[in-house]
């Protein structure tokens, strides 16, 4: 006789190890949750209250509201449109300026800066020690008419140059647009110099060594090495500066006259002097909208999408 076969029992699957696995898929999302809700509150809802108030007619005294009044933009960007020029030129020169200063300084701290490096790089955040105000104004002081650097300038030669070029007048430097250019460019510098720093530094030393045993030159080895490599670097580096240089109004205010007015002056003195929302709102639009193009024009030349 044989013994009778027993159909094999099917293990009894618990549903409790399920539950925690659920837990633990939700806990990122968990994390995420606050910062999410800080970029709605802080940033989302202000934008769609400025977009609203950008299409608002009204005053303060009969108070504003929602009509679609399109035309407000039509009307800022044609009464103010020298301002948006004027901003980009800014941002612009003070962000090759930072490019040309900061890549060197950056080469150095990766490359030669060895025990020092730790030193030069507090060094180089030491002006985020101190108010943005105190340090534009302490331009006021450097560039003062007579002062020992229009006097060196005065010597160079410098200023025939930069008079030429409509940066300044005769001898003066404060109130030109040099002035603004170089408060622009001290303080946004150190946006500059991390990134590319950060970038350099993840270079392999071995890729510059192998350049050498191919007896490769050293101005060859930067071209065809080091550049294209740090290109997370430079393209963070110039967004990080040119984007609040294009908007900044502390420097044309202190450093700068009527003529150097830019784009973020204008903004300002229409929300807190004349107090016309919708203009106000309007340019602030107009001056997103115009960045956003010119920054993913930018990436998509630039042929990196890796960003330090």
């Amino acid at each position: 006789m044989t013994a009778p076969v027993k159909a094999p029992v099917e293990d009894a699957q618990d549903p409790a190890p399920a539950r925690p696995r659920r837990r633990g898929r939700l806990v990122p999302y968990w994390l995420l949750l606050p910062g999410i809700l800080w970029l709605i509150v802080f940033f989302a809802l202000p934008l769609v209250y400025q977009a609203s108030t950008s299409v608002q007619t009204g005053s303060l005294e009969e108070g504003y509201k929602v009509t679609w009044h399109f035309a407000t933009y039509w009307d800022a960007l044609g009464d103010y449109w020298p301002q948006f020029l004027r901003s980009v030129l800014y941002a612009g020169a003070a962000t090759v300026l930072c490019l040309l200063l900061g890549y060197p300084l950056a080469y150095l701290i990766a490359f030669r800066a060895g025990r020092w490096r730790n030193l030069i790089l507090v060094l180089v955040i030491a002006p985020f020690f101190t108010s943005f105000l105190i340090r534009t104004l302490a331009w006021k002081t450097i560039l003062a008419d007579g002062g020992p650097v229009v006097g060196a300038l005065n010597t160079l030669h410098v200023l025939d140059v930069t008079n030429w070029l409509g940066a300044t007048d005769g001898d003066r430097v404060l109130a030109t647009p040099l002035a603004v250019v170089c408060g622009l460019t001290y303080n946004f510098l150190p946006f500059m110099i991390l990134p590319l720093y950060t970038s350099l530094e993840r270079i392999d030393p071995r890729l510059h060594e192998a350049a050498g045993d191919l007896y490769a030159r050293p101005s060859t080895t930067f071209r065809k090495v080091t550049f294209p490599l740090s290109m997370p670097g430079v393209v963070s580096g110039t967004l990080l500066t040119f984007i609040p240089a294009a908007g900044d109004y502390v420097n044309a205010d202190l450093l700068g006259s009527t003529d150097t007015r830019m784009v973020g002056n204008v903004i300002q003195t229409q929300f807190l002097r004349i107090l016309d929302y919708p203009t106000a709102a309007a340019l602030s639009f107009i001056l997103m909208a115009a960045i956003l193009i010119m920054v993913t024009f930018y990436i998509r030349k630039s042929g990196t999408e890796d960003l330090v």
